[in-house]
């Protein structure tokens, strides 16, 4: 077990190093931080003054060696856009993402799992092809075109939801920086839209990968046998079945959950959506390097940490991860 978390570390360590050599990149051929900070009439003195105070004169290990120091301490400098530290920026807009995020798994692993559940039962039947019909409608259809129709259905010709921003927050911890909607009203209201539109394709992913696992874990001999020992098919089904179902749907969501905070980029944008992918548009539009660069590695973060965590409870739930191989076994 030890082994296994040290591996999965050291190999979490060279994927982040890695993507922090990537972003530092950016501040090598994206623009130049200097004129970005000074404009255009800043003299030839001004410039070469800030870039000393910015370290750009020193060799390029030494800078990388630098950025990496501060990102272990989550410092990317100041925004070019906004004059404000990244780290900031990033403390105001993660709340939001990681709410919609949230938001969008629960719906897709609660609608997922027992639609997939009853797709597979139930195959062949008027119900169950109805729900896969759905389903590659909702792997198929793009993002935007989803949060569009939402907004036109829902906020436009009904009028029960809103189709823009976050609403009502409130502060947590007594802190102004991890702000929440969930505890008001109208922050239900501002998150019901987004988060149906970002949770589509990925509850169409459970469903039908449910729905194909359940399938070939009917087909197995352990379950045949259970049936020939007179058990009743509720036990079969999710005493047995589902069980050993659900091992690869716990990888596939884990990294779901990440590419859920990592790709809400559109949502966020279709719905003006205050999180870190509206604010990383943004950052690209006015090419602000800092932040790009800040969530990239975050990101970056998020996928590592999810995937370990991943790993962690795959050994848990398959007990053949958790057999001691024999010394110079295979």
């Amino acid at each position: 077990m030890l082994a296994f978390i040290l591996r999965r570390l050291l190999q979490a360590i060279v994927v982040m190093l890695t993507v922090a050599f990537l972003a530092f990149m950016l501040f090598q051929y994206v623009g130049d931080p200097v004129t970005s900070l000074l404009g255009q009439d800043a003299t030839q003195e001004q410039r070469e003054q800030l870039r000393r105070d910015l370290g750009l004169d020193q060799p390029f290990p030494v800078q990388f060696a630098k950025f990496v120091g501060n990102a272990v301490q989550g410092e990317f400098g100041l925004s070019l856009r906004q004059g404000r530290k990244v780290s900031t920026l990033i403390a105001e807009r993660f709340p939001a993402t990681l709410e919609l995020a949230l938001a969008a798994a629960v719906i897709a692993l609660v609608v997922g799992v027992p639609l997939g559940v009853y797709s597979a039962l139930r195959r062949g039947r008027f119900g169950s092809q109805v729900v896969m019909t759905l389903s590659l409608l909702g792997v198929s259809l793009p993002t935007f075109l989803i949060g569009i129709l939402l907004i036109l259905f829902f906020a436009v010709i009904l009028k029960w939801l809103p189709s823009f921003g976050r609403g009502d927050t409130v502060a947590l911890f007594g802190s102004s920086a991890w702000t929440t909607g969930l505890l008001t009203l109208d922050g239900w209201k501002h998150l019901v839209l987004p988060a149906i539109t970002l949770s589509v394709f990925q509850l169409a992913l459970i469903l039908r990968l449910v729905r194909a696992e359940m399938l070939e874990v009917l087909r197995t001999d352990y379950v045949k046998f259970a049936r020939a020992r007179g058990l009743e098919d509720r036990a079969v089904y999710f005493g047995h079945a589902l069980k050993n179902t659900l091992v690869p749907v716990i990888t596939i969501t884990g990294l779901q959950l990440g590419s859920l905070i990592a790709f809400a980029i559109i949502t966020e944008t279709v719905f003006q959506w205050p999180g870190m992918g509206f604010l990383f548009i943004q950052a690209v539009q006015f090419a602000d390097v800092p932040v790009m660069a800040a969530y990239l590695c975050l990101i970056a973060l998020i996928f590592v940490l999810v995937n370990l965590v991943v790993d962690l409870l795959y050994f848990a739930v398959d007990p053949r991860l958790r057999i001691e191989r024999p010394a110079g076994g295979h």
